[in-house]
């Protein structure tokens, strides 16, 4: 029965995005090869924020539902190898909101997901590291970091 609570929340979640979400971000659930649309799934892309390092990029970033949402987070996922000190090597995104055991309620949305996401990309927490390349040249060469930060922008550069 969980399921379908969800899959009704993500529903929900897809119409309030439709109405209202923030300037530049993108968020839609998956479209099968039959045309169907997977609402456990969303792919999303987060603009860089004007005026810091990341700005420019437009970073893919997926959402994996479990049929436990909204009573547990989505896993959120930039591609493998993406540059940041909290994200995991398997672009596993770093983020207390989305840890089940501290930051996470229930009452978060997608919008507040993608928004926290965004702001963790410039401002990293250095007490909760996920890769060590990230996180020691954040630490010790803060120029070599911003340096990898422009060139992974343009690694990602924006669609419009």
């Amino acid at each position: 029965m969980s399921g379908g609570i969800a899959r009704g929340r993500l529903a929900e979640e897809r119409k309030a995005w439709r109405k209202n979400h923030p300037h530049g971000f993108v968020a839609r659930p998956e479209t099968l090869t039959d045309g169907s649309v997977n609402l456990m799934v969303w792919n999303c892309h987060i603009p860089g924020k004007q005026g810091t390092e990341w700005e420019g990029g437009f970073y893919p970033l997926t959402l994996h539902f479990s049929e436990d949402y909204p009573s547990k987070p989505p896993k959120c996922k930039f591609p493998p190898g993406f540059f940041h000190p909290n994200v995991y090597p398997s672009g596993t995104v770093c983020l207390s909101i989305l840890n089940e055991d501290s930051g996470w309620r229930p009452a978060i949305t997608v919008k507040q997901i993608l928004v926290g996401i965004q702001d963790l990309l410039d401002t990293p927490n250095p007490a909760d590291p996920a890769q060590t390349d990230g996180y020691q040249l954040y630490m010790q060469d803060k120029e070599e970091y911003k340096k990898r930060v422009r060139q992974q922008a343009k690694m990602y550069p924006a669609l419009l």
